[in-house]
């Protein structure tokens, strides 16, 4: 850690004066802290995720260089990135990705474009100029048109790198009335929604210690679905052991006659709650468990957290999916896309190397949804590819 803390100075880093002038006046101090430190402070991030948290990227990624860079303004934290910093094969180079980041900690504050870009410049400064990294950023998918995210880092310097094959999130508006949320519903959203309130089902919000009823669930839907899950379910008992409450994700079950028929996992901190795993039963389906688990926890979302808006996910490419999440999202929601990584090297080797670590890592996952479709044909993706304008809001 000390020898990190070394190759990241704490003193403050200057922008540039041949920066825009949106940079002008702003001194940005970049500084590295530990991975209980960094969740403690981001907690109280409007942008955090769970993908930038130390505690779920250790057990995600265990054999990346985890670096949490905190950005403070006249001593007061304003920002931050969790920088992971990936070896590639061989030893030839390393990357320096920042998922979903830089976050702002209020992203309603009148200067946050300039702090955005200070944080960038930053990064650039001491990954792709001091250290002779490549620097991939990934924002994350933008509430408003265009990504303006993106497209300024574009402008920036970074180039297009690789990009999701179903790219889009399906993104619920929290701060309706009941009323208005059902309103916004698809009409055949609704009709389900209605069906399943009138099956005798019941909501309840639990506690992590009642996660083993979760476990067991959700390992017999992949058991009945025979689907090989490459998701992150591994990190679950680390997110639920945090001792950060605001971080824990909240976990909600939906009964039928006294059994679990269904249950979610819902990261909530920040201002965009997001949809981690959901699990049912065989009987879940003919009660429409689903359209009345995800209704209940709307309204749970909207009156005991801060979040603004309820972040679906995507859909991997089936179509079932996406008419389920798109009617959840209805008039006034947002589908919007997940925009490419962003690349930026400052010398041509280790961006050479960088997007052919990426183009190979490509390859293979391509290679093996392919497989995976053969020999399981249900797990095949059935949607068609949506034009980045049709999911632009």
């Amino acid at each position: 850690m000390s020898a990190i803390a070394d190759r990241l100075a704490p003193a403050a880093a200057v922008l540039p004066a041949r920066q825009t002038s949106v940079l002008a006046g702003l001194r940005l101090e970049m500084r590295l802290v530990g991975g209980p430190e960094w969740d403690r402070t981001i907690a109280e991030f409007d942008e955090v995720c769970q993908e930038q948290l130390h505690v779920f990227a250790t057990a995600r990624w265990p054999a990346v260089e985890q670096e949490p860079v905190l950005f403070l303004a006249d001593g007061e934290v304003v920002g931050g990135s969790l920088m992971m910093v990936q070896r590639l094969p061989l030893g030839i180079a390393k990357i320096a990705v920042s998922k979903w980041g830089p976050m702002l900690k209020d992203a309603a504050v009148a200067n946050a474009a300039a702090i955005r870009a200070g944080m960038i410049e930053a990064l650039i400064a001491e990954y792709a100029v001091r250290r002779g990294l490549m620097l991939s950023v990934l924002p994350r998918a933008s509430l408003t048109p265009g990504n303006p995210e993106y497209a300024n880092l574009i402008t920036r310097g970074f180039q297009r790198g690789s990009e999701l094959g179903f790219p889009s999130r399906y993104i619920v508006n929290l701060r309706l009335s009941d009323a208005e949320q059902r309103k916004s519903f698809a009409q055949k959203w609704r009709y389900h929604l209605n069906k399943s309130e009138r099956s005798g089902l019941t909501f309840e919000h639990a506690g992590p210690e009642r996660m083993g009823e979760f476990d067991a669930l959700y390992a017999a839907m992949t058991d009945r679905k025979k689907f090989t899950d490459h998701s992150a379910y591994d990190t679950v008992q680390q997110l639920m052991a945090t001792e950060v409450e605001a971080l824990r994700p909240e976990l909600f079950f939906v009964r039928h006659e006294g059994e679990v028929v269904a249950g979610a996992l819902i990261f909530k901190a920040g201002d965009r709650a997001v949809y981690l795993y959901g699990a049912t039963s065989d009987k879940a389906l003919p009660l429409r468990a689903g359209y009345f688990i995800h209704a209940k926890v709307i309204s749970w979302l909207r009156d005991n957290t801060k979040a603004k808006w309820y972040d679906l996910g995507g859909t991997d490419g089936f179509h079932g999916l996406h008419q389920f999440k798109k009617g959840m999202v209805g008039e006034a929601g947002i589908i919007t896309p997940v925009p490419p990584v962003a690349n930026y090297a400052s010398r041509p080797l280790p961006y050479l190397f960088g997007t052919a670590a990426f183009w190979g890592r490509d390859v293979i996952h391509r290679s093996r949804a392919k497989l995976k479709g053969l020999l399981q044909p249900k797990a095949r993706p059935d949607q068609a590819p949506i034009a980045p304008d049709a999911s632009a809001p």
